[in-house]
């Protein structure tokens, strides 16, 4: 690859070495153009409380559309984008099994026919291949590629920060967080600081230990980075099948129940708004 040039090193004392080269010009297929001139659509129809995740974006932030598995489908009350199994993301189309995406287009396939007002909608907005694409067993790397980069991959609709972004900016991003937290960002209470400082300095997550209301203020560590001094106990709790939980007098707990308690309060527990 003529186009791809060494840009410098990374090592230690291990014995590896990591090349830091330019990408291969990347462009969008025009199965991705396609499918992003119809998200794009879908949402403009959309209201504020039909839009998958979070706000609408404004000012010089956009919808980025993340592949990470979007079923679009039309229901009598309007567009609805559900998840799929597994999104497949552009740089790992070309390590997917054939078989194994077109399990996802027969998945794809069996809830849009749930909704039969999806494809007709979808012909009204200029997607014409949706039904071809539903309908095309994926047999080769040319029809991996057309279902990665299709509206039913491709387009889950995220603003910058939710897609890209990362710790300490807020909310971070989908492609750098495990899912099973980040998604906690679309279904917490707005009070509640997800994303906190640890004491080390390095940015993890938490979550309370138990229900709004009971005044307890520990909380569960849910993800660390590998570098940080937290990351040790909470391996050793995952191991054990246990938790890995601070006090409520900790700076973490009080910074994420800060909206919840009385400034200066020096507990997260007992008696909180809500």
């Amino acid at each position: 690859m003529a186009d791809v040039r060494p840009g410098g090193v990374e090592s230690e004392n291990h014995p590896w070495k990591i090349r830091l080269v330019d990408h291969p010009p990347r462009f969008d297929s025009d199965f991705f153009k396609a499918a992003k001139r119809t998200a794009h659509k879908i949402l403009a129809q959309a209201t504020d409380e039909e839009l998958p995740y979070g706000p609408r974006p404004v000012g010089a932030d956009h919808w980025e559309m993340h592949h990470g598995g979007s079923l679009w489908v039309k229901g009598a009350r309007g567009w609805r984008m559900y998840r799929a199994r597994v999104g497949i993301e552009w740089s790992m189309q070309f390590c997917a099994d054939p078989a194994k995406v077109d399990r996802l287009r027969q998945e794809a396939a069996e809830l849009v026919d749930a909704f039969p007002l999806t494809l007709p909608a979808l012909a009204e907005l200029g997607y014409d291949g949706a039904e071809e694409l539903l309908r095309t067993p994926v047999k080769d790397a040319k029809g991996v590629e057309a279902w990665t980069d299709s509206l039913f991959n491709s387009c889950v609709p995220l603003s910058h920060a939710n897609h890209q972004a990362i710790l300490p900016t807020v909310p971070p991003g989908e492609h750098h967080y495990p899912w099973p937290v980040k998604g906690a960002d679309y279904i917490r209470f707005d009070d509640f600081q997800l994303w906190v400082t640890l004491p080390d300095g390095t940015h993890g997550a938490v979550a309370p230990v138990d229900r709004r209301g009971s005044g307890d203020g520990h909380v569960r560590l849910a993800f660390v980075p590998e570098g940080s001094e937290a990351a040790h106990a909470l391996a050793e709790a995952e191991e054990q099948g246990k938790m890995a939980v601070l006090p409520p007098e900790s700076p973490v707990a009080l910074e994420a129940f800060a909206r919840q308690i009385a400034p200066g309060q020096h507990s997260a527990s007992g008696r909180r708004a809500g």
